[in-house]
């Protein structure tokens, strides 16, 4: 087991004051590592964050009228 899912297993246990019940549990606490790296490398690379007034005129866009 990796640092990530003892880190995990021991947040778990500390918040809830339970162990991973099963090996499914278990098997999607280490997946959870990559979802993260994978989000992590998008970072940047949106363009709702690059352009967060594009956001803006899109919302206005949209608005119904009063």
């Amino acid at each position: 087991m990796g640092a990530f899912e003892t880190s995990v297993k021991s947040t778990i246990a500390r918040w809830f004051g339970i162990a991973a019940p099963n090996e499914p549990a278990k098997r999607l606490a280490a997946e959870l590592a990559g979802t993260i790296l994978a989000f992590e490398a998008l970072r940047g690379t949106l363009a709702f964050e690059d352009e967060p007034s594009s956001f803006e005129s899109a919302l206005q866009a949209t608005k119904e009228p009063a």
